[in-house]
């Protein structure tokens, strides 16, 4: 499952930004997001989605690339939590 509608409610929420105008494949720096923006946008994901995020990783460009990381963190989690309710044999 993607995370990219997640992800568009998310900006929606927190920017006020109809996620209509959002190109998930278009640079979020080019619709006005900073370093700074970005960053706290980061942290709002993971307090979301209670997750960790990798240090700065580079396809982070994008909504299209930040859900992919997103999905990835999260597919990680799970599979770690999973193996971890699993009995020793």
């Amino acid at each position: 499952m993607s995370s990219l509608k997640e992800l568009q409610d998310l900006i929606q929420e927190k920017y006020g930004i109809d996620p209509a105008t959002l190109d998930p494949n278009e640079s979020m720096r080019d619709k006005g997001f900073d370093s700074l923006a970005i960053v706290e946008f980061l942290f709002e994901i993971e307090d979301r989605f209670k997750i960790s995020m990798p240090d700065p990783d580079p396809s982070i460009e994008t909504l299209a690339g930040l859900a992919a990381v997103v999905d990835r963190v999260r597919a990680e989690a799970a599979a770690s939590a999973e193996q971890q309710q699993q009995p020793a044999a």
